[in-house]
């Protein structure tokens, strides 16, 4: 089983930026503990703080892969860009969110990619994507 991790904006401050939100761990490391919590499935990562590059990764593991979890951090709420890249592949998709969305400031409430994926979890950390991998297995 091949599954695909993609994260976007900021997501690469994880550790760094908002503590009390998004936790005290990087993600390379928490990604290095998902390769030996699964590792009967091929885990690959990518981050990238540009849209056009995380809708290029789509195309190129949509019909490839068993399985995305993604979290497209702000652009969750603004990009029907992502949306459209997220309709138009056959591999399933999952959206993750490390906060809970919805205690936080309203704009954050609405996905526009929710409708075109499996599942949505939010809100239980950096346990949100191991729980969404699970979802595949």
């Amino acid at each position: 089983m091949k599954i695909q991790i993609i994260n976007g904006p900021n997501l690469n401050l994880l550790g760094k930026r908002e503590p009390g939100i998004y936790g005290n761990e990087g993600f390379e490391s928490f990604f290095e503990s998902l390769k030996t919590m699964f590792p009967e499935v091929e885990l690959s990562y990518f981050q990238s703080n540009v849209e056009g590059e995380i809708i290029n990764k789509l195309h190129e593991v949509g019909f490839l892969f068993d399985g995305v979890v993604m979290n497209a951090g702000a652009y969750t709420h603004t990009s029907v860009a992502i949306a459209d890249a997220i309709a138009g592949i056959k591999t399933p998709v999952v959206e993750v969110h490390i906060s809970n969305v919805y205690n936080r400031e309203e704009f954050r409430h609405k996905s526009m990619m929710a409708k075109n994926c499996k599942g949505i979890i939010t809100g239980f950390g950096l346990k949100s994507y191991e729980l969404a991998i699970r979802s595949f297995l």
